[in-house]
């Protein structure tokens, strides 16, 4: 894609702008937020984002603070309690926050930290030797973004209270009474002025609590989803699991660390080597790296790094010393052991990678992210720990473990030899000058904009939908590629063996971002990319193959939210001369007017049908008299005209269009893992286990 440079005139010297234009700048014009202003100003600044990723962001925030108690030997468990009105209830036996005066702020030490942004005992002293919130912003973040914030503080045999509103105290600190407990609650309402929509994914949580429970040994979480309990929950009790009550809860407690959390994410795989390596080292009393890592049958890899407990999506320099060390060791034990020829193929990163799951967890003092959200470690100090412990620890792992030392090596190999074999497919496909948009699918109906941002790329069922689709689009925005059938299932599939699809390749040529190790997200030429497959089980069936090609090996398009499901009507709905359309069963009742039986809805969805739905003389006198209502049941995009699949599901205007998001990518990885790879009883089990929350289209 060319891209135009503008042209920079050359002047002698610099102009100064009209003073009409300068206009007036002085120390008036100059702001400055008092207290957690800056938080509701700018929320993404500190939490990434007020959807739900930024939400669920609360809930960790508040939860770290009780488990960097649990990490400094101070507490043994941790219980997160969602309450019905969207409020999140976190309790700790730990310390208890204190309540004293503190003597800079000239408030309770427990003011300080909820309503001050980077106060807390995490800078220096003795608070914690090790913690994952560092930067002192995490409970008074949260209390900013809560339209209610209480926090209940149990030490020194009493308890004390404060309350809070959008950052700001109701009230003193008050001791209401004396208490048996130790530890601290905290429960927070989120305020809706800050989240669009306040929804709770009490699953989505729960994945987040399992891990940390491998993270540290001992510690036991309890998770109760309590918003639905009937009764009103006595919110200063310490424990809600001491209720007794009939609440969906889970429980986490792990002894194993690292290499029970290897087992878990593994346990629907073939292990290549049986022997789950492993190495924990203490450098000092507040550093340590410790890794767990075993190979899989598996053409995936899976690394999941920690900094002090945090997990770090977008890995950083841990992640870099374990790569380069990894890589380092098996070139050297291939070259030394002869299981390899020196003939100048060494392995790569991608080669050593392939089918391993790893867990690299680093405790450091000081400890530095990459913004708030801590997705990214950036102490320098970091990669060379890893790269030395873990190095020196394989090493001797590979020379202890002959045979499950030649077990990787095989593995790798085969990696090495699908990368080359791979690089020849690319490469045969790039001397027709496919991947470079020289020549696009003859199937493409490709659009007249060459502005990606504006360009949409439509991925239609079949020839009968494309036909539809291309008649009916936006010709100057809207692509059209009709696929044939169902594309080749890739989750156990190599990258020359994908290259082999005609369907596939295709669609890699129409994205023109190429794919494997060539892969460029900047030559992406349409900037959505929607599916828009058939209300089906087949069409929801090839939705799913084509999200695990995304997902395998276009990832990058939907973690920056370039991948969309197209949502087309179920019915069309005629009432006298009015024309409705229904993208659910309640939105057809809502718009027939009545709660039919099942056998009225059978009676009342053939197509065209002109009988008029049985309903009440009262319901009867709402309509106009003489009209009837018919239904007509879509079952395809291809039993659409042209003008009712734009007006309905292509027109920018009127459509409804799902964003793909990845909110949990090892959770991803695994349901992709379970459905769409090899390990059929894995897949039975997913399904019964989730056949409840189906919905079927029978």
């Amino acid at each position: 894609m060319a891209v135009q440079k503008s042209k920079i005139k050359k002047s002698k010297g610099q102009e100064k702008a009209p003073a009409t234009k300068r206009g007036r700048y002085s120390a008036e014009d100059i702001t400055v937020l008092e207290g957690l202003e800056p938080v509701r100003r700018r929320p993404g600044m500190y939490i990434g984002t007020t959807g739900p990723d930024g939400l669920h962001h609360l809930v960790w925030e508040i939860f770290d603070n009780a488990r960097d108690e649990a990490m400094a030997g101070f507490a043994n468990r941790v219980e997160v309690a969602l309450l019905p009105g969207n409020r999140v209830r976190v309790t700790d036996n730990g310390r208890g926050v204190p309540v004293d005066i503190h003597k800079q702020t000239k408030v309770s030490a427990l003011e300080t930290i909820m309503t001050t942004l980077h106060a807390g005992a995490k800078f220096g002293g003795g608070g914690y030797k090790v913690a994952g919130g560092l930067h002192g912003v995490g409970a008074s973040v949260v209390n900013a973004l809560s339209v209610w914030m209480r926090a209940v503080v149990h030490r020194d045999g009493g308890e004390y209270v404060q309350e809070y509103s959008r950052g700001k105290r109701k009230g003193a600190v008050k001791k209401v009474g004396p208490s048996k407990f130790v530890g601290t609650v905290v429960i927070f309402e989120p305020d809706p002025e800050i989240f669009p929509e306040i929804s709770f994914d009490y699953n989505r949580i729960v994945n987040h609590l399992r891990q940390q429970a491998y993270l540290v040994k001992g510690l036991r979480i309890v998770m109760i989803d309590a918003r639905e309990y009937k009764e009103k929950i006595d919110e200063d009790i310490f424990y809600l699991a001491d209720l007794g009550a009939e609440m969906p809860s889970t429980t986490f407690y792990f002894e194993g660390g690292l290499l029970s959390l290897v087992k878990f994410y593994n346990q629907t795989e073939k292990p290549v080597n049986k022997n789950i390596f492993y190495v924990e080292k203490k450098l000092n009393e507040y550093e340590s790296v410790e890794v767990a890592l075993q190979y899989v049958d598996d053409i995936s890899s899976r690394l999941i790094p920690f900094a002090n407990n945090v997990y770090n999506s977008e890995g950083g320099t841990h992640v870099t010393g374990f790569k380069t060390a990894l890589t380092r060791t098996l070139n050297n034990y291939a070259r030394k052991s002869g299981l390899a020829k020196d003939n100048g193929d060494s392995f790569t990163g991608d080669d050593v990678l392939e089918g391993l799951t790893a867990v690299i967890s680093v405790k450091l003092r000081e400890v530095q992210f990459e913004g708030q959200t801590k997705a990214k470690l950036g102490t320098v100090e970091a990669r060379g720990m890893v790269e030395s412990i873990f190095g020196d620890a394989f090493e001797a792992f590979l020379e202890e473990n002959p045979d499950e030392a030649r077990a990787i090596l095989n593995k790798v190999v085969l990696a090495l030899k699908a990368r080359k074999a791979a690089k020849a497919a690319k490469d045969s496909v790039l001397r027709k000058g496919a991947l470079e948009g020289m020549t696009l699918p003859g199937k493409l109906a490709d659009c007249q904009s060459r502005s990606a941002e504006e360009s949409e790329l439509f991925i239609v069922e079949g020839d009968s939908a494309g036909g539809t689709a291309k008649m009916g689009r936006d010709r100057r925005i809207q692509a059209v590629l009709p696929l044939r059938g169902k594309i080749l299932n890739i989750e156990r599939a190599r990258l020359d063996k994908i290259l082999t699809s005609e369907q596939i390749k295709n669609l890699v040529v129409a994205l023109g971002t190429a794919i494997g190790d060539t892969f460029d997200i900047g030559k992406l030429r349409y900037h959505k990319v929607i599916i828009a497959t058939d209300a089906d089980v087949d069409g929801a069936h090839i939705r799913t193959l084509l999200l695990t090609l995304l997902y395998r090996f276009f990832r990058p398009l939907i973690e920056v939210g370039h991948v969309y499901i197209a949502q087309p009507p179920l019915y069309k709905i005629k009432k006298g001369k009015d024309v409705f359309y229904a993208f659910s069963d309640e939105e057809k009742m809502k718009i027939v007017g009545k709660d039919a039986t099942a056998e009225e809805q059978r009676e009342t969805e053939t197509e065209e049908s002109e009988e008029e739905p049985i309903e009440d003389e009262a319901k009867q006198a709402d309509r106009p008299k003489g009209s009837k209502v018919s239904i007509q049941r879509y079952k395809g995009l291809g039993e659409m005209n042209a003008e009712e699949l734009w007006e309905t599901t292509m027109d920018p205007e009127r459509r409804t269009l799902k964003q793909v998001t990845i909110e949990d990518a090892q959770e991803a990885d695994r349901v992709f893992d379970v459905l769409m790879g090899t390990d059929v009883p894995a897949r039975k089990s997913f399904i019964q286990t989730n056949a409840k929350l189906a919905n079927l289209d029978i």
